[in-house]
């Protein structure tokens, strides 16, 4: 008699260790799934911060050529060259660039 007994007994060790077996790989699968996310989503945020530092630096270059270019001093030489106008003993050179094959 304390033969089935022993091999229930067995059967049930080895049935509770399969669900604990499944239970933990089911839950190593989400965690390996929630790092791959998290790792991907920190690249996207790094990636976000690089580029929001330069149109940082772009807006501060616009805002400086926005100064420069609205005072009247520092117009002129934008619009002399725009415009290929000279001011008072000033001179236009042009140069030409040389075709070398």
């Amino acid at each position: 008699m304390r033969r089935p007994a022993a091999l229930l007994r067995l059967a049930s060790r080895i049935g509770v260790v399969c669900v604990v077996f499944v239970v933990g790989s089911l839950i190593a699968v989400q965690y390996a799934r929630l790092i791959g996310r998290t790792v991907a989503l920190a690249h996207e945020l790094r990636d976000a911060r690089r580029e929001v530092a330069r149109l940082q630096d772009k807006r501060i270059q616009q805002d400086r050529e926005i100064r420069r270019l609205g005072d009247p001093t520092g117009a002129l030489p934008e619009i002399h060259d725009r415009l290929h106008l000279v001011g008072d003993h000033e001179a236009i050179i042009y140069l030409k660039g040389s075709h070398t094959r």
